[in-house]
């Protein structure tokens, strides 16, 4: 279950997986088109049979890149990139308003045995270059099990408000737009996983039929299976919060609301903003950990679930 790692010095960190050399996902820093609210991301994250289980740029959203945190409105800037939601007027190309998430440096970056670590520093800017955040980073790949065929990566994210005023963080539906709330961390699916099967943890399961339609829901994790093209067979991708989240939810037990679409695209984020603003005070720290494992085949609930209770934060 060794797990090896390569670092292209201002470029990504690849992290690959036994014998064969699977890489399981390229964590990559380079800077990237302005339009597109450069910020690192994840890809290609793989299975660890190889499937590739994220898109890249895809013709319908150039800003969508496999896994990575964004920040779609965020005091009036769009960390998110391409055009910004207005209400009234739609989706405007507003340049002006794209910001970015910028690499500083990494303060670890290893493997050992069937762990791997990246934590980095990184700072937020809105178009025109002012410090308003900085975050600290850490990327965990964990709970390596080819008798299963998963994998986990966790994502930590602590952000430090560094304006003299608060931080907004919102979304196109606290702007006015239904059932659009997505902000923080944001997966996008392969072009085959478009229809693919949705269930959470709260949700009944059926083999025969999809369950209720779980966005803008609440949930301590949510699953989606999408089936492969090119080759035969799944993969299940389950998104999990930590319980240490801060910020709970009007439950009082998730610490978010679930932005999910099986159509006319794959996509999940844990939204830090569906119905209603989160607003940092300047010298705050919002700190968010996930949990997203990564398995070949197509899993129900029950195995989700009990798959989860014997994994260890």
């Amino acid at each position: 279950m060794t797990l090896a790692l390569t670092h292209v010095h201002g470029d990504r960190v690849t992290v690959a997986h036994g014998t064969a050399g699977t890489e399981l996902f390229s964590y990559v820093y380079r800077p990237e088109a302005a339009w597109e609210a450069p910020k690192p991301y994840l890809h290609p994250v793989r299975t660890l049979s190889g499937a590739v289980v994220t898109d890249y740029r895809p013709n319908d959203h150039r800003w969508h890149k496999g896994l990575q945190l964004t920040a779609s409105h965020l005091s009036g800037q769009n960390l998110w990139g391409g055009n910004t939601y207005v209400h009234g007027e739609g989706y405007l190309a507003l340049p002006e308003r794209v910001g970015s998430m910028a690499h500083v440096a990494f303060e670890e970056v290893g493997a050992e045995g069937d762990r791997a670590v990246i934590a980095e520093r990184l700072t937020w800017h809105p178009h025109g270059g002012e410090l308003w955040a900085e975050e600290e980073r850490r990327i965990e790949v964990r709970d390596v099990d080819p008798d299963t065929g998963s994998w986990t990566l966790t994502w930590t994210s602590a952000v430090t408000n560094r304006r003299g005023e608060p931080l907004r963080f919102g979304s196109p539906t606290t702007h006015g737009r239904p059932a659009a709330g997505y902000t923080g961390l944001f997966w996008r699916g392969p072009r085959a996983f478009r229809g693919g099967r949705v269930f959470t943890a709260e949700s009944a399961d059926s083999d025969e039929s999809s369950d209720a339609d779980p966005m803008g829901s609440q949930a301590p994790w949510l699953a989606y299976v999408g089936e492969h093209d090119g080759r035969d067979g799944h993969a299940t991708l389950v998104f999990e919060h930590a319980p240490s989240n801060d910020h709970l939810g009007e439950k009082g037990t998730h610490p978010a609301h679930w932005f999910v679409r099986s159509d006319p695209f794959a996509a999940v984020a844990p939204s830090w903003a569906f119905h209603e603003e989160l607003v940092l005070p300047p010298g705050d720290t919002l700190t968010r950990t996930y949990r997203v494992l990564v398995a070949d085949g197509a899993w129900d609930r029950a195995r989700v679930a009990a798959h989860l209770a014997g994994l260890a934060w």
